[in-house]
């Protein structure tokens, strides 16, 4: 060390290094000695509590009882906070809104809401219809807090003893908490959820609520919910009047409502009536003698009744017009919407024919189908394959991976950055982080160059994959939210279709590019009428215009590059015969879900297979069922040949030939033309003269009903309501033809 730290002087200028020693040292024998005193006085304390014997046994069994409950209410509650998540408080109230619906042709089609004065009260319900409802679905109803673990031991024991599911051990709690919140998927989470959303509601309501929520609540067939629903549309008559054997085919409907309607199979309704009166019986409400007369006499049903009603598109179009009608103080409205029953119906059948007949073997037990106009007015929803058995709508509130159908979005991007459908690309594999891509073959890319249209048509992910890292994610995220896709995250694989997203907002964000780049946000309701008549809402005259959210040019470049897949990729099963398809297949990991997502000129249609559980299927993708699922659709739904063209496509040889035999029959024989719709406009009649046949038309159905022809609306302004455009004439002008044109 220098002399200068040593000459005099220098220690006090720079560090006392042997006075700051001192206080160190000092300072840790103070603090030990301190501890050491301390302990000895903690010692000296405890040492009066010092148990033995007995008392030291129940001692430490309570300290590892409040060591293990804390840890198990840490645990609890991670188990619970899903259900809280769940918990929503809006879905209890009955609402102000009470809803007619209306399809495209202004006929009525189903109900929703629930109108307060409209609803009835638990005292004026029969008796035996409550007793009816808690011997079937829970007769220990008042006596537990939610779930009834004897009940579900004892059901437990049955089915052993039976080996086949005889009784469940759902309580009523559990089975409205699933019913307001959860869907039917068979889940150890899902069935968690119900267990801690049960203790919630026996928390939030007394057991008369509860059981007034369900008998309100509960979804009972032929698009009816609540016993009061069900007992008009079945018998006709409010719940008040039932009698014992009605009383018993209702309760009878909370567990299977499609399998017991008595509309659908009036054996099996009956003899389901008659397990539900020996359960009054046995639980000891009647006696045999009391309930003998409601067997002789079983319940009859009201004939002329629809079988089967759109429910998947009216729960989605219900919650449509209220968003639609918020804060314009209307409650009871009758809309008119975009559904086309024949187009609801073909694509009910497509769907549930082709999962059950092809499900089973390829586990695949659950799907769902969205179409739409080019624009985004929907047409048709399936959301499930059995409504009866669980009304959450798998079109518009599941959140599935799209797989591969997510590639058009990365590939849109590309084409805004300067790529062409021709443009070069390689398959390699590019590393993000610790994650590399691989193609369904199983390889990380052969490393060959392919054009953009080709990569597309093979579903390359790595392509995909280095276009996005390449491009910026942070584009693909902004593409997907300009075209109402949400739900997608930055990842590394969000390329690939990571997140979850809708059918509905998937099949919305196709239709952009299948009417040449405009926003098709999917809508519902056409026109809003309230209780006096008044139209309060048109979506032609108040919805925001589309804006132009996709280059034209991209949208038809990349519409061409779509066609590819269809024509020579994975999804050749949804070729047309008659017009030209695009559209993209997609599989999630471990084949859990399975897309097809395409369109014509005419219709926009997305189809999503797989299960509720999130089980794998059988090796399911998009090019098998889902495509074939779309094909049977898309064949029937085009009924002529009038098609619209893809924007970037040629017209369908097909139609160029019926176009030229249109124009040819026009040449020949002009009259057919014109009932064709085809005649040049001096066959035709004039319009003043339709218009005044139209009005006539309204007058005479007016005067035939009732009302004065005078109080009929002006058509001419456009304000007659739905309703009043719907009414069928009686008597004598029954017997005339409709003077109605279009």
């Amino acid at each position: 060390m220098s002399d200068w730290f040593f000459k005099e002087g220098g220690r006090d200028r720079l560090i006392d290094w042997l006075d700051l020693d001192s206080r160190i040292d000092s300072a840790f024998a103070g603090t030990r000695a301190w501890i050491s005193d301390k302990w000895n006085s903690g010692s000296s304390y405890f040492a009066r509590f010092k148990i033995s014997g007995w008392k030291r046994l129940a001692n430490e069994f309570a300290s590892d009882a409040l060591t293990l409950g804390t840890g198990g209410l840490v645990i609890l509650y991670g188990l619970a906070l899903p259900a809280l998540v769940e918990f929503d408080e809006g879905r209890f109230l009955t609402g102000h809104y009470a809803v007619k619906i209306l399809d495209r042709n202004g006929t009525e089609i189903g109900k929703r809401g629930i109108l307060h004065n409209d609803a009835v009260p638990l005292e004026e319900i029969p008796d035996y219809m409550i007793r009816a409802a808690l011997a079937t679905e829970d007769r220990r109803f008042f006596e537990h807090f939610g779930v009834d673990f004897l009940g579900t031991f004892r059901a437990l024991v049955t089915n052993l003893q039976a080996n086949d599911v005889v009784q469940g051990g759902s309580t009523l709690t559990q089975q409205l908490a699933k019913n307001l919140f959860l869907s039917s998927e068979r889940s150890i989470q899902r069935k968690l959820k119900e267990v801690f959303l049960a203790f919630l509601l026996e928390s939030r309501f007394t057991k008369r609520e509860i059981l007034k929520l369900y008998l309100d609540r509960a979804y009972m067939g032929g698009g009816a919910f609540g016993v009061e629903a069900a007992s008009q549309f079945y018998f006709g008559k409010s719940v008040r009047s039932i009698n014992m054997a009605e009383a018993a085919l209702l309760a009878g409907l909370f567990k299977a409502p499609t399998k017991y309607a008595p509309h659908v199979n009036l054996p099996a309704a009956r003899a389901r009536t008659n397990e539900v009166l020996s359960n009054l019986v046995e639980a000891g409400y009647y006696s045999a003698g009391q309930v003998h007369a409601a067997r002789l006499h079983p319940a009859r049903i009201v004939e002329n009744r629809s079988t089967s009603t759109p429910d998947w598109f009216l729960d989605w179009a219900f919650e449509e017009v209220q968003r639609v009608a918020e804060g314009k103080g209307q409650y009871v409205l009758t809309a008119r919407t975009t559904l086309d029953l024949n187009l609801q119906k073909t694509a009910e059948e497509a769907l549930v024919s082709n999962i059950k007949s092809s499900g089973r073997a390829l586990n695949a037990r659950s799907g769902a189908l969205v179409s739409m106009d080019v624009d985004g007015a929907v047409r048709a929803i399936v959301g499930g394959v059995d409504y009866g058995e669980s009304q959450f709508n798998r079109a518009t509130a599941a959140r599935r991976q799209p797989g591969s159908s997510f590639k058009p979005y990365v590939y849109a991007v590309a084409l805004e950055e300067g790529y062409t459908p021709r443009t070069v690309v390689r398959d390699s594999s590019r590393s993000c982080g610790n994650w590399a891509p691989k193609n369904y073959s199983g390889g990380g890319g052969s490393g060959r160059s392919l054009s953009l249209t080709e990569a597309l048509a093979r579903s390359l992910n790595t392509v995909a994959v280095d276009l996005s890292l390449k491009l910026g994610r942070e584009k693909v995220m902004d593409m997907v939210q300009r075209l109402g896709v949400s739900g997608v995250k930055k990842t590394c694989s969000m390329a690939l279709g990571d997140g979850g997203v809708t059918l509905l907002e998937h099949t919305g964000g196709y239709a952009t590019f299948a009417n040449g780049g405009k926003l098709a946000k999917p809508y519902a309701v056409l026109e809003l009428v309230n209780s006096q008549g008044e139209t309060i809402y048109t979506h032609e005259r108040d919805a925001p215009k589309p804006p132009q959210t996709v280059p034209r040019q991209v949208a038809e470049q990349l519409n061409q590059m779509m066609q590819a897949v269809v024509e020579q990729g994975t999804g050749t099963k949804a070729q047309l015969p008659f017009t030209y398809a695009v559209g993209k297949t997609g599989t999630s990991s471990s084949y859990r879900d399975a897309w097809f997502v395409g369109f014509t000129g005419q219709f926009v249609t997305g189809v999503w297979v797989g299960n509720d559980d999130f089980r794998p299927t059988r090796n399911v993708t998009g090019g098998s069922l889902p495509t074939q699922v779309w094909h049977a659709y898309m064949s029937v739904a085009h009924t002529d040949m009038n098609i619209g063209q893809i924007p970037g496509l040629p017209v369908h040889p097909r139609q160029v030939e019926e176009q030229q035999r249109l124009a040819e029959l026009k040449r020949s024989d002009p009259m057919l033309a014109a009932e064709r719709g085809t005649a040049p406009r001096d066959l035709r009649l004039p319009q003043t003269t339709r218009d005044a046949l139209k009005r006539l038309s309204q007058a005479m159905r007016k005067a035939v009903s009732g009302e004065s022809p005078s109080a009929a609306p002006d058509t001419r302004r456009g304000d007659a309501s739905p309703a009043s455009r719907t009414q069928t004439a009686t008597g004598a002008a029954q017997s005339a033809p409709s003077l109605e044109t279009r």
